[in-house]
């Protein structure tokens, strides 16, 4: 049975292997699944896209980042194609993770994915999406809690209650007049 750490760390390695260009044992492009290894590199335009992961706790975080056109965006099967190359990550972090450690790794998916689109030009768009999953085998690992909003709402509304009308004792002047020459003085 491996460690935490061990896990971590054979988790980390398989996602360091999959870099734009990695070559396996026999000299072949590594294929993760992503959208910039289909097509030839030299005559196609290149994709850009690719992925990272995050351990949350007892979960593993996969992020995909990815330059699509507009025209994909607009099709029935946007969300599922990105859920899809999400899976396939997660496939090839299983697969990766056995060649490297030879033990198999246990990833449960813990949610949806989130998918957030942000418009670049009229063309393209940059889309960036995640997803959380279950780490089999880490069991002394406590769940991130989310904090507590009582604690800042209740220092926030105390700074507001400080408000007062009262001048400090070394103010002179006398009550300052609203300058009736101004355009947006609408008084008169």
């Amino acid at each position: 049975m491996a460690t935490t750490l061990e896990i971590i760390n054979g988790i980390s390695q398989a996602a360091a292997n999959a870099y734009d260009g990695a070559l396996d044992d026999k000299g072949e492009p590594l294929k993760v699944g992503l959208k910039r290894e289909e097509g030839d590199p030299i005559l196609d335009k290149r994709v850009m896209d690719g992925f990272s992961v995050r351990f949350v706790g007892p979960l593993l975080c996969i992020h995909y980042h990815s330059e699509v056109d507009l025209k994909q965006v607009h099709g029935n099967s946007f969300e599922s194609e990105i859920e899809q190359v999400i899976n396939d990550v997660a496939k090839f972090l299983k697969k990766e993770y056995k060649r490297i450690t030879g033990n198999a790794l246990t990833l449960t998916k813990d949610g949806d994915p989130s998918v957030n689109l942000e418009y670049l030009s009229r063309v393209r768009c940059w889309v960036t999406s995640y997803c959380y999953y279950k780490i089999g085998g880490i069991s002394d690992v406590e769940e991130v809690k989310p904090g507590s909003k009582d604690r800042l709402e209740k220092n926030f509304k105390d700074w507001l209650n400080q408000e007062t009308d009262k001048k400090p004792s070394n103010v002179k002047r006398g009550k300052e007049k609203e300058a009736s020459f101004m355009p947006w003085n609408m008084s008169k």
